[in-house]
């Protein structure tokens, strides 16, 4: 079914369209009707399903124009608090609403003046949004719709007393949403005092990584990066490349960088206007690009066949962002390879991505290339510094 058959608003389609999105995705097309519906919704979901836009879509339908702060997201991190604010500017882009994400790390300036505008959708992280509550610089009153998002890892940073006290502050009239991973004994009494008669969604996602890619982890020093980058090109043959990073201006960086290298590139991310991201994917389709350089928005549901390569520039902080990205490539049938840069930083999510997909990724080095000496090339020795260093490191507890 397309996502003209959900009852979402002409507004959002036309949003998920100019994002290159052509059908939803399992979890999407049943929370759908949930939401939209009105009732209470508890969905069992792994990262990389397409959750976010799962409850995002609906309920930027459901807001319509811009009022009054009327939608609360809860996420337990910062980079997921702007991940997902991210999503719904990108869903609502064709409407007047407006959205901030209040989180910790940060001045409260900013901030401030988010809340003053009457954002209709906030995305926090607990503890900040707390504080601004007790500063009397936020009011949760007129909150309709509540989501709990990644509450199993709320859990594992001991926010839930923190998400308890939000909830409590909000109308006992509201529809609340709660999206997780696992669901312990824990989720689900904080479920039985949110929610009222909530219906339930259980998502699986592939969690192995398609058998007709072939990975390799490069080891290189962090300053080579982008020198190596170059220098796999030139070596291996292909027709299609995208080139994932973390961030946007480290993708307009790269991209500028490649395009004075010679390459036809261009680059993807959530702050092109819908014009330049139409433009990007049709001239990437059409070879008119040789190279996609994206943040994680790429990995998610956009249909790009035949590429080739993969190559991860920057190592994904979740090994469900791994298996998405390198579906990008390998498919219907077809091979693909899978490159990932790796850095000293960037032993632990090596590790979480071994898991995950079940094997050792073999390590390779680029013959000729002129390598600089890093501990990355003695991963043993470097992975039991790290874990000494850890253990000798005075706890810092700080409240997000």
């Amino acid at each position: 079914m397309s996502f003209w058959e959900y009852n979402l608003s002409e507004a959002v389609v036309h949003a998920v369209q100019a994002l290159g999105f052509l059908d939803p995705t399992p979890i999407q097309a049943q929370s759908f009707p949930i939401i939209l519906s009105g009732k209470d919704l508890i969905a069992s979901a792994q990262t990389g399903t397409g959750k976010t836009a799962a409850f995002a879509m609906p309920l930027i339908s459901k807001l319509k124009n811009h009022t009054r702060t009327r939608c609360l997201v809860l996420e337990p991190t910062r980079e997921l608090a702007l991940q997902v604010e991210e999503a719904f500017r990108d869903y609502s882009r064709f409407t007047d609403l407006k959205v901030a994400a209040i989180f910790g790390g940060v001045g409260y300036g900013p901030q401030l003046e988010a809340l003053r505008s009457g954002a209709d959708v906030l995305v926090a992280t607990p503890g900040r949004l707390l504080d601004h509550l007790e500063r009397g610089d936020a009011r949760l009153s007129g909150i309709e719709y509540l989501v709990l998002d990644e509450v199993d890892r709320m859990l594992d940073m001991g926010f839930l007393p923190d998400v308890r006290r939000i909830v409590t502050k909000c109308p006992p009239q509201r529809q609340t949403l709660l999206f997780s991973a696992t669901m312990p004994d824990e989720i689900e009494r904080l479920a039985s005092f949110a929610q009222k008669d909530p219906q339930r969604l259980e998502i699986g996602i592939r969690l192995s990584a398609a058998e007709t890619v072939t990975h390799a982890f490069y080891p290189v020093a962090s300053t080579q990066k982008f020198e190596l980058l170059l220098a796999i090109l030139e070596e291996v043959e292909y027709h299609s490349v995208i080139v994932f990073t973390r961030t946007r201006g480290e993708a307009d960086r790269i991209a500028r960088q490649m395009d004075t290298a010679g390459h036809s590139v261009v680059a993807l991310h959530s702050d092109r206007t819908q014009r330049e991201r139409t433009e990007a994917l049709d001239g990437f389709r059409s070879g008119k690009y040789e190279v996609l350089v994206a943040t994680d928005l790429a990995a998610r549901g956009l249909d790009v066949a035949s590429v080739s390569h993969v190559i991860n520039y920057d190592i994904p902080t979740h090994p469900e962002d791994y298996v998405h990205r390198i579906g990008r490539t390998g498919r219907a049938a077809s091979t693909g390879d899978a490159f990932t840069l790796v850095t000293a930083e960037d032993l632990t999510h090596v590790r979480a991505i071994e898991q995950m997909i079940k094997q050792k990724v073999p390590r390779k080095k680029l013959e000729g290339f002129s390598y600089v000496y890093s501990t990355i090339f003695n991963e043993d020795r470097a992975q039991e510094a790290a874990r000494a260093a850890r253990r000798f490191k005075a706890p810092v507890f700080r409240r997000r």
